[in-house]
């Protein structure tokens, strides 16, 4: 863990931690906020539901894996109305996840990366007329599997809110 502290670090994460796999409940009423639409993503994504896979396939994934690391990328926003700094915040932080999985899987090949917001890797999702283009790089979010993202790092030791006029984003890399 060290190692990937370490990694963490150069990569430049505000913060992480070992996640607590036993944290790790899938739950429906997350997936039922990704059904509302309130990012717009719901259905029009591989990675997101109702395509990227079911809370029991998630869950007997997640029972094979012992260990994980959370990272987070936080920023200070001018104010609560600072949407440029959000965008921002959450295009770092993909990058930074995106670099950090790249790295860790040269160790851990079987790693479950699980990441912020809806994938983002192509400029226009495939979904649902072509398969994914990249389902090697394609990476779910912590909540299209229906992980409820404060309780996760609340039960792992870390933070989740850092203060007024602040952005975090989060994700969990499962070993």
């Amino acid at each position: 863990m060290d190692r990937l502290f370490a990694l963490c670090g150069e990569l430049g994460f505000s913060h992480y931690g070992e996640v607590n796999t036993a944290a790790l409940v899938f739950r429906q009423e997350v997936r039922d906020m990704c059904a509302s639409g309130r990012c717009g993503s719901f259905g029009k994504c591989w990675t997101c539901p109702p395509y990227c896979g079911t809370l029991e396939e998630f869950s007997r994934r997640a029972s094979a894996y012992e260990r994980g690391v959370l990272v987070q990328t936080t920023a200070v926003l001018e104010d609560a109305f600072d949407g440029e700094t959000m965008l921002a915040a959450g295009e770092a932080h993909k990058e930074r996840f995106r670099a950090f999985v790249r790295r860790v899987r040269e160790l851990f090949p079987d790693c479950w990366p699980m990441g912020a917001g809806a994938c983002g890797l192509c400029p226009s999702c495939t979904c649902p007329d072509a398969p994914c283009r990249f389902p090697e790089e394609a990476i779910p979010s912590m909540e299209a599997c229906g992980l409820l993202v404060s309780d996760v790092c609340a039960a792992s030791g870390l933070g989740y809110y850092y203060g007024p006029e602040t952005v975090t984003y989060t994700a969990c890399l499962l070993l």
